[in-house]
């Protein structure tokens, strides 16, 4: 053991000054820090979000849903700025006592049916519209067991190999390395599976290709925390031809705009009220937007 290495205290206290991207909003409480109501708009669905992958899975899913002629999946979106704490309003931790985006409120449920966590909201709009989620039982099984691996499997990518690759204060070989071959392994076992399969549950386009696709399909195409190259992505053939039919999808192309506030002006749209605020935006580049009935 070197002089520099870390020694654990007896008991752990929270350093507020550790350093990193985001620590001015980490803390080891949970709760609001302040007083704010949600804004709240007209359509069934009130989604509270930012275009991280973990909210990309939501904002898809509904946008598909719409594609697919289902009304009742129409939505307002509004950006939540995680980095300025919004996340911690007394609003957000009432639909969301993680406070963690994105937060969902089903406002045709008597009182509203708050919904957190990404995946459970991909599951909850499967089975409320029945679509985009096998209905034989084996299949079902199947999209299910997809569904919980990315999100048993996301933190090692994100809040692991992310964190210590792109956002930590200082770089360290030992925790890049060990998230690195995590990351790895876990490409090579969608390489696999994606060579015999078109989507993640055979021919079907399900929840399970739309809740990893966000964190693994965008990883492979050279959008996440700038790694492609050093995770040798290339080489996971199987995957990126999965990555690239799914980015291909108007839906997915419009969802991943939703709530989002960086990169070119066309690739944004901060809040969504309707399907027509999509028209504001190239056209060539989203397709053609859901229509209301």
């Amino acid at each position: 053991m070197s002089d520099s290495a870390y020694q654990p205290p007896k008991v752990w206290t929270w350093d507020s000054e550790s350093g990193g991207k985001f620590a001015n909003i980490n803390r080891p409480i949970s709760g609001a820090t302040h007083e704010k109501e949600l804004p709240k708009g007209k359509h069934p669905f009130q989604l509270y979000s930012l275009a991280t992958p973990n909210g990309v899975k939501v904002t898809i899913m509904l946008e598909e849903l719409l594609a697919n002629g289902h009304s009742g999946a129409e939505y307002d979106a509004y950006m939540i700025n995680i980095m300025e704490g919004e996340q911690f309003s007394s609003g957000f931790v009432g639909v969301n006592p993680n406070s963690k985006i994105p937060a969902l409120l089903d406002t045709t449920v008597d009182g509203g049916a708050p919904i957190f966590e990404s995946g459970a909201m991909l599951l909850y709009l499967a089975d409320k519209f029945e679509d985009f989620i096998p209905s034989e039982p084996a299949q079902r099984a199947k999209c299910l067991s997809w569904l919980f691996w990315q999100m048993g499997s996301g933190p090692f990518l994100g809040g692991g190999f992310g964190h210590f690759y792109a956002y930590a204060p200082e770089k360290y070989e030992y925790p890049i390395n060990r998230f690195a071959m995590e990351v790895k392994r876990q490409l090579d076992i969608l390489d696999k599976h994606l060579a015999e399969n078109e989507y993640m549950c055979g021919v079907q386009y399900t929840i399970a290709d739309m809740a990893i696709w966000p964190w693994y399909g965008v990883l492979v195409q050279g959008g996440l925390y700038e790694a492609a190259e050093f995770l040798d992505v290339a080489s996971y053939t199987h995957v990126l031809r999965w990555a690239n039919q799914i980015a291909d999808r108007p839906a997915v192309k419009r969802g991943k705009m939703v709530n989002r506030g960086w990169g070119e002006p066309e690739e944004q749209l901060h809040e969504r009220h309707d399907a027509s605020d999509f028209e504001l935006r190239t056209q060539d580049k989203i397709g053609e937007p859901a229509q209301e009935t």
